[in-house]
């Protein structure tokens, strides 16, 4: 019995051994590496599941796993947080590799607020979100460039065209101030007021556009804020990334102008003993040239479970479109953030650039030469074509008729342009959790600009220079920021609820200093602006310091219940030294409700409706960005004679304002969110509508016998409205495992205008250069229409030299072949017959109906497409350049050919009248649509890249503005002068739309090459 029972043991014993010999037999071992379908990048901590069985196993951090399976039937599952489960069978295969897709519906997206982070589906206020891909979907000097047309209801535009260099002009939802900035105010990890970094160094840019969003900066809320977070470390392996690119550039277009003979048979005409030149010179051909620019970045990133970093160095160069002008820049960025305890956790973030400017002189005011002499766009479309570079004696030519100015070409490569400018940010926060629901945060940032601008005026330039025998001037500017926020933030749930509370205190200092010196009468060129001892006839030196400061305390609710209704509340009270004394503090207060209809039971997993979302908001902010000492009484320096020597002086300069006090914007915002069909349909539609009161304006009333240098002064005295619509959608319309296509939509208005102006009286501008001297206005200030409409005669067509029609007239002295205006005494039936300034009237509108950006996006397994395209629709152009070529005193473009002649009786182009005015004539429609982006990308497989020990390994080639439907007969739609009446001031709110010596904007073709290791 014994016996049986140990050899029944020792069978089972053999049984089991036997049975585990042959599962082991079918066992093996697959390895692999999971990534992102999007960029290739590794995912760690993905789920790989035996399908059926609790075996399982994860990634590392560097995407990589390895399971033991059995048999080659075993169906492997991957799953990983925000992105599509996907299964694969094991097959014969011992390695593989899965790139995971993103799912759309599964993420609940995070998007940065003022102080903090909130969930998009929690989101009450009116923000747009732009994703790192979008704002290096093509290469652009700086991201806000990469922001046109990618959000509903912001407005993106170079200053000078394609100038190297130019800054950039931002408008969220249109014009909300006169005088003061209309701006957005950019923050960049928490510093307020901080300069954009390079676009591939930022993670997510959130555009907060209505009063919910922006109230919790208060007085600085109301043009809207731009908040930017640049790339943090990751736990994990160290990461490098190498992004390069070189672009080819041209110029979009150019005028067709007269050569040579037609010039001077056009000038016979005026003066029958003019003598044509010797040359045929095409000035545009000359002085245009095929640009690059070329951009270089390296970053490396990485990180414990403790701290993580990243640091990057870029270098941008541009050669410009015309000659003698390009722009290089060099900048980096580093980031560290330490969790120290449990509870601490230090950040660090420092920025650094350096950019030097070479520039040809563009957009003249008439200010600094004679004539407009110094503007070499504008030079080239009117020089005389008939004169070379050079006379027989081998200097410079000058023109043959109307302003005694140099040539273009001799402008353009003699005159020396050159700012070199400094910028530097550092800021350090400290984060720590009180206790599991109640943390501190407290931020100390630095910030300095330093700007050096040298320009010098050769003996060579005849005229320019005006016989001073050289003029060589330094100007330099520093600016320095102190800025320290401290909040609290507490967290917890009540009930179905949660509840956010946030407050705290802000502090914030500028200061800047300015100097300039020159001299003239140099001994010699060599040296330019950087041997002023060279020169014996000084200039009058200046400097200026000029400090402000704000401090604010602010507070925020946030209220989720259930969630479905969702309450938020914010308040700030705002002092700035900027006003007067009784009026330096004000409170902006806002509140916003939103509903999750989709969230209710009826609507519950509804098979259409996916998401849907109610809100509302209403709020005050506020404008303080006007100059420090506004309200104050000034004093200027002048030099008098006193015995018959110069002396210096002082005199009253401004009258004290002791009301000088904030503009408030009062906004309201209604929108909707709507998901249709799992988020594949993603909508949102919002209304608008923002009174801005007591608005800062130049008050130019004051009796000019009270002896005041300045006779306007800043005042609160008006009141504009602006209201819009705009949509925003986003749909996947494709979506397989080799096939993609996305579609990115936004539409938008603006309606801008005038309630309220100082006793009701219009307020008429002139943005034209002071040498142009048109006798009149070009725009006008107007309660019930919009800022800045055009203003002049409205033009009618020829006189024939027979009877005037009906409601029009002439000028004096009229004969056939001249101009016909709107006679408006004839409209209101008093015909006088004749023209003068009662018969002025509003010409153009330069604010457009609507604008829109369409993104399309579709990638076939390895490959990828953007098609970009960004428009315009109305929004009128007062085409300056058309108008001082067409007086008859400059070249001018070859629509002149076809002008009224006694043989030419059908043309609307009248013969040439040798006076400037401004008309209707020379206003146009500004519509246009533009191919923004066309680009081409191949991503290198995973066989590939590893092969090359590379983690990914993409090559692009992309066009950008390559075609623009247009009407206009300018060079480019996307115009900005502002010389507002000869103050070239980049944030002039009321000179919009006029073309005047704009650089040319450009064409480019560029190669991307980007390496992750």
């Amino acid at each position: 019995m014994k016996k049986h029972k140990r050899f029944k043991k020792v069978y089972l014993l053999l049984l089991a051994f036997c049975f585990a010999f042959t599962v082991n037999a079918q066992q093996k071992t697959i390895t692999g590496t999971v990534t992102s379908a999007t960029d290739n990048q590794p995912l760690p901590g993905v789920n790989v599941i035996v399908k059926g069985t609790n075996t399982g196993a994860s990634t590392d951090f560097d995407g990589n796993f390895s399971i033991t399976v059995e048999g080659n039937n075993t169906t492997l599952s991957f799953s990983y947080v925000g992105f599509v489960l996907k299964t694969v069978v094991v097959g014969n295969q011992s390695k593989i590799n899965v790139a995971l897709a993103e799912d759309v519906s599964a993420l609940e997206e995070v998007v940065v607020v003022g102080y903090g982070a909130r969930k998009k589906s929690d989101l009450t206020g009116a923000v747009s979100s732009v994703k790192a891909e979008e704002l290096n979907a093509f290469p652009v000097l700086n991201a806000e460039q990469a922001l046109q047309g990618r959000a509903a209801g912001v407005v993106v535009q170079s200053n000078n065209g394609g100038e190297p260099g130019a800054p950039i002009n931002i408008k969220i939802r249109g014009n909300t101030s006169i005088n003061a900035s209309s701006s957005p105010l950019i923050v960049v990890d928490g510093f307020v007021g901080a300069s954009m970094p390079q676009p591939n160094d930022i993670q997510s840019m959130e555009v907060l556009k209505d009063a919910s969003a922006t109230a919790i900066y208060g007085s600085r809320g109301s043009n809207g804020v731009v908040l930017v977070t640049t790339k943090k470390g990751k736990s994990g392996k160290l990461t490098i990334e190498v992004n390069t690119n070189y672009a080819m550039q041209s110029t979009g277009d150019k005028l067709d102008l007269l050569n040579a003979d037609e010039f001077a048979a056009y000038q016979q005409l005026r003066n029958p003993s003019y003598v044509q030149g010797t040359e045929n010179t095409d000035w545009q051909d000359l002085l245009y040239k095929t640009g690059n620019t070329q951009n270089h970045q390296f970053s490396f990133s990485g990180g414990s479970d403790n701290i993580n970093f990243y640091a990057s160095a870029n270098y941008f160069q541009q050669e410009g479109v015309i000659v003698n002008s390009d722009y290089e820049k060099m900048t980096f960025l580093s980031n560290i953030d330490a969790q120290v305890t449990d509870k601490l956790k230090l950040g660090f973030n420092l920025f650094g650039s350096r950019a030097t400017k070479n520039g040809v002189s563009t957009q003249s005011t008439g200010e600094t030469a004679n004539g407009g002499g110094d503007d070499v766009i504008s030079l080239l479309v009117r020089f005389s074509p008939d004169l070379g570079i050079y006379d027989d004696n081998g200097e410079y030519t000058v023109n043959s008729v109307g302003d005694n100015v140099d040539n273009p070409y001799a402008v353009a490569t003699e005159r020396i342009n050159e700012t070199k400018s400094d910028r530097y940010r550092a800021n350090l926060y400290a984060n720590y959790d009180i206790t599991e629901n109640f943390a501190f945060k407290t931020t100390f940032g630095y910030s300095t600009f330093n700007e050096n601008v040298g320009t010098y005026i050769p003996k060579t330039l005849l005229i320019t220079d005006g016989g001073n025998n050289g003029t060589a001037e330094i100007n330099n500017r520093q600016s320095t920021t102190l800025l320290s926020e401290n909040y609290l933030t507490y967290k917890t749930e009540i009930g179905k609820g949660s509840l956010t509370l946030l407050g705290g205190y802000s502090y914030q200092k500028n200061t800047t200093t300015r100097f300039s010196a020159g001299v003239q009468n140099l001994i010699d060129d060599d040296f330019s602006f950087y041997n002023l001892s060279g020169g014996d006839t000084p200039l009058i030196p200046d400097s200026s310091i000029v400090e402000s400061e704000i401090q604010s305390q602010f507070g925020r609710i946030n209220y989720d219940w259930d969630d479905k209704y969702l309450i938020t509340a914010t308040v700030r009270r705002d002092g700035a030294s900027n006003f007067a004394s009784n009026e330096k503090y004000a409170i902006f207060p806002s509140g916003a409700i939103g509903w999750k209809v989709s969230n209710e039971d009826f609507l519950m997993d509804h098979e259409t409706i996916s998401n849907l979302k109610l809100r509302a908001s209403y709020g005050l902010t506020g404008n303080q960005a006007i100059d420090s000492y506004q309200s104050l009484a000034k004093f200027d320096n002048i030099n008098g004679l006193y015995g018959g020597s110069v002396v210096n002086a002082v005199v009253p300069d401004q009258a004290a304002n002791n009301d000088l006090k904030w503009e408030t914007s009062y906004q309201t915002n209604i929108g909707i969110d709507l998901g249709l069909f799992n988020s594949k349909i993603s909508l949102s539609l919002d209304y608008y509508n923002i009174d801005t009161k007591d608005l800062l304006m130049e008050d130019g009333s004051q009796a000019q016998y009270l002896g005041f240098l300045t006779a306007a002064s800043l005042r609160n005295v008006g009141e504009v409205n602006n209201q819009g619509f705009e949509i925003s959608l986003n749909t996947r319309n494709i979506t397989n495992d080799n096939f993609t296509w996305t579609t990115d939509f936004n539409w938008s208005t603006n309606k801008n205008e005038f309630k309220k102006l100082l006793n009701g009286q219009d307020v008429f501008l002139n943005a034209a250069p002071s040498y142009l001297s048109l006798g009149g206005s070009t725009h006008v200030l107007r309660e019930g229409e919009a800022i800045g409409v055009f203003y002049g005669y409205e033009y009618r067509g020829v006189y024939d030299g027979t009877n005037i029609p009906a409601g029009t007239a002439v000028f004096n002295g009229a004969v056939a072949g001249d101009a016909l205006y709107t006679d408006m005494a004839d409209v209101s039936g008093a015909r006088d017959g004749l023209i003068n300034t009662d018969d002025q009237k509003l010409i153009g509108d330069p604010n457009p109906d609507w604008t829109l950006g369409i993104n399309n996006n579709f990638s076939y397994k390895d490959f990828d497409l953007n098609i970009f395209f960004q428009g315009v629709q109305g929004g009128d152009i007062y085409n300056l350049t058309k108008l001082q070529a067409n007086v008859g005193d400059s070249n001018t473009t070859r629509d002149v050919l076809n002008a009224w002649s006694p043989t030419n009786t059908d043309s609307n182009i009248p013969t040439v009248s040798g006076v400037r005015r401004s008309t209707s004539r020379f206003v146009e429609d500004g519509s246009y649509l533009r191919l923004k982006n066309l680009a081409l990308g191949y991503n290198f497989p995973l066989e590939v890249t590893e092969k090359l020990g590379l983690d990914n390994l993409r090559l692009s080639v992309s066009g950008q503005n390559l075609l623009t439907f247009t009407n206009y007969s300018g060079l480019d739609p996307e115009v900005s002068y502002s010389g507002s009446g000869g103050s070239n001031d980049s944030k002039a709110n009321t000179t919009q739309g006029f073309d005047f010596g704009n650089y040319p904007t450009v064409k480019s073709v560029t190669v991307s090459l980007n390496l992750k290791f």
